[in-house]
């Protein structure tokens, strides 16, 4: 589907691979790790930020623009479902739409079904921050939701720089999205070290902040900026992050 997108990433994970060093890692900050059986390999870390939980995962990807191994981290925030945020880097969010334009406008296609990760469904669907709303994020970043008010009060603050920080290299993608109450960061990882995982928590952390600094503000998603949409979408529940 991203035929467009550079394969930087593109190497499966090492089956009986060991983490001697990642467990240990995980051992010294008081989370939990654990392996995950089997051919593709990968592993589980859970730990909290305060009383919230997360968990981290690494393994064979599931999705699309992720080439190769994936690292994915997710929380459930108890947020209201009405806020859909998303957040990725320029590169994706260029290939995104292009697949998109050429599955549904060159293949005369007008409907978007639900098979299509919910990430790439909103860029046609919700607005987009200006490069003036986006401020510093503007040159590497693109974000979208139907109210930008919510959007932009998440990037007002210690999210900004903690994206700008994030061990980003050319044609690596990178989603950070609120979905259905949780929040999931996504971007390919080849191999996975204990000083790369620290950053993205990092990042990831703060962005638990900042979500949960909004909500506790008493922001409402609701009031929606809308504009008119390239397609039209399929209403039904999003897959499995």
């Amino acid at each position: 589907m991203l035929d467009g997108l550079k394969r930087l990433f593109s190497r499966a994970p090492a089956p009986g691979r060991e983490w001697d060093e990642l467990s240990d890692w995980a051992q010294t900050r008081q989370f939990t790790f654990r392996p995950v059986r089997g051919e593709e390999g990968g592993f589980v870390v859970e730990g909290r930020l305060g009383a919230l939980p997360w968990r981290l995962e690494w393994g064979p990807s599931q999705r699309p623009y992720v080439e190769g191994a994936e690292l994915r981290l997710r929380a459930e925030l108890g947020l209201s479902s009405e806020v859909q945020v998303l957040v990725l880097d320029r590169l994706l969010q260029a290939t995104m739409e292009k697949a998109m334009f050429d599955q549904y406008v060159e293949g005369v296609q007008t409907r978007i079904d639900n098979q299509t990760p919910p990430e790439m469904r909103w860029l046609v669907m919700f607005p987009k921050l200006s490069g003036a709303e986006l401020g510093g994020l503007r040159e590497r970043f693109a974000a979208v939701g139907p109210s930008k008010t919510w959007l932009m009060q998440w990037l007002d603050g210690p999210l900004t720089p903690a994206l700008l920080a994030a061990p980003l290299i050319a044609g690596q993608p990178l989603v950070l999205m609120i979905s259905r109450g949780r929040l999931t960061l996504r971007t390919a990882l080849p191999d996975p070290v204990p000083a790369d995982l620290d950053r993205w928590l990092r990042l990831f952390h703060a962005s638990l902040r900042e979500a949960r600094r909004v909500a506790d503000q008493g922001s409402d998603p609701g009031n929606a900026s809308t504009q008119p949409s390239m397609f039209s979408a399929t209403r039904g529940p999003d897959e499995p992050v």
